[in-house]
């Protein structure tokens, strides 16, 4: 997937499932865009991981066994934590 695709993007970070819903959505609409290329790249990586994962390692019940990915996660939770709760 083209970084530089937001819509694309966009529609790839809606899963469905509220719990990653309220954990990528927010990280997508305030943080994408002040990542670089190569944290975009690894985004849109994260993104094509089974909605299984995803949960798992965004709700701290396991880590990825890639460390990139493993910093993404963290980040996306991080980031999260800043901004504080959000409503959907």
């Amino acid at each position: 997937m083209d970084i530089s695709n937001k819509a694309r993007i966009h529609w790839a970070c809606r899963r469905g499932m509220r719990e990653l819903d309220i954990s990528i959505m927010p990280f997508f609409e305030h943080d994408y865009d002040a990542l670089n290329d190569d944290d975009k790249r690894l985004f849109v990586r994260l993104l094509e991981c089974d909605d299984p994962d995803l949960f798992n390692w965004l709700m701290n019940h396991g880590a990825p066994t890639d460390s990139e990915l493993g910093r993404m996660v963290q980040l996306i939770q991080r980031r999260n934590r800043e901004r504080g709760p959000v409503a959907i």
